[in-house]
């Protein structure tokens, strides 16, 4: 038996745990092992997809023992078991849609996220740095021309423009589809009812985690849905200022070891 039996801790990727400089610092990894040591489940929700997140585990020397939650929600993947849990996709005629939004907003940069393969429509410099960042070949095609189902698409420009395309996204198809900032310069598309929240929820259930031993950190809009079923909803001092107002528990700085920081008031709780 362990002290942090039945406890499940989730945390954002990119500027969470993995902090400005590229790397998963010594201190967070030290303290993950701690954690999963004296019996708490530890994973990982994040925006990357299944392509973009694998290579980081041998880089980073990332440790977790429960599912990951990828692509801002619409997957579950059990690297224990090198296997999906849950794969969800944007609707059919999302080529069509996206198509045509991208008709309206002629400067949007666009990334489409297919199995092991992204495919690129228009990249601007948005998407020319976030592909630096995240890794992972891509292949430039007319929108039309991608082969689909996709997992997810994600929309890059700034901020204020996004915010409009967000809102006609919304307004044309919120009823088939989810569209939340992961950063300021990237809108996340995924299908309808696939956010970090409700994918962290279907986890806590395959492995029987009361709501009240859920805890969950985050950084950016997209992390507010899993924050919503923390029991503490802890977030970096990088945070953004939605996620602040929002009411999050703010630690240090993501440079800080900010996750290790999070274990450290679970170990004083339990």
């Amino acid at each position: 038996m362990g002290k942090f039996d039945g406890v499940l801790f989730f945390a954002d990727y990119d500027d969470t745990l993995y902090n400005s400089h590229r790397a998963v610092s010594p201190e967070n990894r030290a303290a993950i092992r701690y954690f999963m040591d004296n019996g708490g489940y530890f994973s990982i929700a994040t925006g990357r997809a299944h392509r973009t997140f694998t290579p980081q585990i041998a880089k980073e020397q990332l440790v977790f023992n429960a599912p990951v939650v990828l692509s801002n929600g619409a997957a579950i993947y059990d690297y224990a078991g090198d296997r999906y849990l849950l794969e969800s996709f944007l609707p059919q005629d999302a080529p069509r849609m996206l198509a045509r939004l991208c008709d309206l907003f002629p400067a949007l940069g666009f990334e489409a996220y297919h199995g092991e393969d992204i495919y690129v429509h228009n990249p601007n410099r948005v998407t020319r740095e976030h592909l630096a960042k995240v890794g992972g070949t891509q292949i430039l095609r007319p929108i039309l021309d991608m082969p689909a189902p996709w997992s997810k698409v994600i929309l890059q420009q700034d901020q204020l423009y996004l915010e409009e395309v967000q809102a006609r996204l919304l307004s044309l198809w919120g009823d088939q589809c989810e569209a939340i900032f992961s950063n300021p310069y990237l809108l996340e598309v995924t299908a309808k009812g696939c956010d970090k929240g409700a994918t962290v929820d279907k986890v806590a259930g395959l492995l029987y985690i009361d709501r009240r031993n859920l805890y969950c950190m985050g950084d950016n809009l997209n992390d507010i849905p899993m924050l919503a079923l923390s029991a503490i909803p802890f977030a970096p001092a990088n945070c953004a200022q939605p996620v602040r107002d929002w009411g999050a528990r703010i630690l240090g700085h993501c440079d800080d070891h900010a996750v290790a920081q999070a274990i450290q008031i679970l170990d004083s709780i339990y």
